[in-house]
């Protein structure tokens, strides 16, 4: 069955290049191409696609509105497409979008096909996803408490203390990624180590954007930057991230594994060898199965580890990878861990 797609950009010639290029795909139909979002609304309506390809920067666009209104009446998947890599906000995101990918380059360049095929892969595994409609959003934790959650695991005695929070995720990872760390307390001491794959270009206006959520520093690592009590650091595009027995970070370019760079494997690894039973693991939404060893490895150490459970993940390779090695000490959804793990940590500082 072919996957049917809805081009969504104000620009004739960069239509007529996604069109091109989608149809050069023998799985896709490009069902309809329109400028404007009221035109987008209507299409979307009529001929319910599988997926929308809609550029970020259109003029009198809202992303987050049109992302917004279409998650709360005709749910679809949403993949948003620019060339502005530095100036993209992620509001499309937290609205319902699933990915953000960089608009392919035109014929000539050497990065042109390796782009054509990460936008097309990215629509055939986007369009395979069970979007749900999207309700008003609640309002989210104030004055610093995790937002409520439902009946949490009893949370089990330990013989160390938690040092370190380790979280990887992939597809549908920054939207996750916010809940998560905005339901974080200000006084939550242990820092937090990030990998997210991301289309390279992203990673700032990721930064800013979970910034505004979230009550504690958010640091893009550099070299040999000092892990501090309180932080949240994320690993910047095109390097690895470890910890050091010195209780620093340390970057590495040019290494990809799993096929990416960062990768959640390389981190975790290090956290095996410094940290131990001292971390909580933690494997969010992602396709693939970056982390999940690894993860695996952390649990049999005596490491806290957690996945997040298929209803309220995007894609559930990385977690159910995960799930199905036994390395997973607790299944919870995404608006529970947030609650487990300060609670986690609280019991284990507290002896």
């Amino acid at each position: 069955m072919l996957i049917k797609v809805l081009v969504v950009d104000d620009s004739t010639m960069a239509r007529e290049k996604l069109i091109y290029l989608l149809s050069s795909d023998p799985e896709i139909e490009v069902i309809d191409a329109v400028r404007n979002d009221m035109d987008a609304l209507a299409a979307v309506e009529k001929h319910k696609p599988d997926l929308i390809i809609m550029d970020i920067h259109r003029p009198t666009a809202n992303s987050f509105e049109i992302s917004r209104i279409i998650m709360e009446t005709f749910p679809t998947p949403i993949v948003i497409v620019t060339v502005e890599d530095q100036a993209v906000g992620l509001d499309p995101i937290e609205a319902g979008a699933l990915a953000i990918v960089p608009r392919p380059f035109g014929p000539g360049r050497q990065e042109q096909p390796a782009m054509s095929r990460q936008l097309l892969e990215t629509v055939r595994l986007m369009s395979e996803v069970k979007v749900v409609r999207r309700w008003p959003k609640k309002p989210s934790a104030k004055n610093g408490r995790p937002a409520p959650a439902g009946e949490l695991p009893p949370v089990r005695p330990r013989a160390t203390p938690i040092r370190v929070v380790a979280i990887g995720t992939s597809t549908g990872g920054p939207a996750a990624l916010r809940t998560l760390l905005s339901g974080l307390p200000k006084d939550f001491a242990v820092p937090v180590l990030v990998v997210q794959h991301i289309a390279e270009g992203f990673m700032e206006s990721f930064v800013r954007w979970l910034g505004e959520a979230c009550n504690r520093p958010i640091l893009l690592v550099k070299d040999k930057m000092l892990i501090q009590m309180g932080n949240i650091y994320l690993a910047p595009d095109g390097y690895q991230m470890s910890v050091e027995n010195n209780g620093h970070l340390s970057l590495k370019a040019g290494i990809s594994e799993n096929g990416l760079c960062p990768s959640v494997s390389y981190l975790f690894r290090s956290l095996i060898r410094v940290y131990g039973p001292q971390v909580i693991g933690i494997l969010l939404t992602g396709m693939g199965k970056d982390g999940a060893k690894e993860l695996a490895e952390l649990h049999e150490l005596g490491a806290l580890t957690i996945a997040q459970d298929k209803a309220s993940s995007v894609i559930h390779g990385m977690p159910g990878e995960a799930i199905r090695l036994g390395g997973v000490s607790h299944i919870l959804s995404l608006d529970e861990i947030a609650s487990f793990i300060v609670r986690s940590v609280a019991e284990s500082t507290s002896k």
